[in-house]
């Protein structure tokens, strides 16, 4: 959907579909710092409040209503406990979280996730309408957690910031066929149906924490 995404145009001349996430914090210097981390990201594009449309807001407890009340949110809160208020909000994260962690839960947010505030993350409708509490699955819970290699959980890191095979093969410098593989192998690991899954399965399962 054009609401969702922006084009960019590569070095390589080709397009890149980047999630539009709108800033709206009261503190101009944090939504500025934001959203210069943010745009470093291949896969995000960041707009200060009042940019537009996006698929995902970023906001904080003084100006959550300046959002559209439809748009998914992540919320900074300095509240002890990371309580989620009722409606949607996605995910509420500590005001000095890391700037990789608000990316990637922004990312789950746009998704159709919800996080928890002890980080666990389940899809929309695993929770209960307006409650704010996931929904428990025992098995998932007293389920032994996948081995991953130390390269595979280097990957997961990396999948966790949004990087494209390109950037893990650079990153980690290694060949992109070899980036294929390990993605492979962890989405096989943990069960997961894309890439956006494994971060949450990770999330719940611990092996990503927020």
């Amino acid at each position: 959907m054009e609401t969702l995404a922006g084009d960019r145009i590569m070095a390589d001349g080709a397009a890149s579909r980047r999630l539009v996430v709108l800033i709206a914090l009261a503190d101009a210097a944090r939504a500025e710092h934001l959203a210069a981390s943010l745009a470093a990201s291949d896969d995000l594009l960041p707009v200060v409040a009042g940019g537009g449309t996006a698929g995902v807001a970023i906001v904080d407890e003084s100006s959550g209503d300046a959002v559209p009340a439809s748009m998914p949110r992540v919320l900074l809160s300095g509240r002890a406990g990371g309580e989620r208020p009722a409606g949607e909000v996605f995910a509420v994260m500590p005001m000095d979280a890391d700037d990789l962690l608000i990316a990637a839960a922004a990312r789950l947010a746009a998704a159709g996730y919800r996080v928890s505030g002890d980080g666990r993350a389940g899809r929309h409708e695993d929770f209960h309408a307006g409650d704010g509490e996931p929904f428990e699955d025992e098995a998932d819970e007293h389920a032994a957690r996948p081995a991953l290699s130390p390269r595979e959980a280097e990957v997961l890191a990396l999948l966790a910031e949004g990087a494209p095979n390109k950037v893990i093969a650079r990153r980690l410098n290694i060949s992109v066929h070899t980036a294929k593989f390990h993605v492979a192998a962890i989405l096989i690991k943990l069960g997961a149906a894309n890439r956006t899954d494994a971060i949450a399965i990770a999330m719940r399962q611990g092996l990503v924490l927020v």
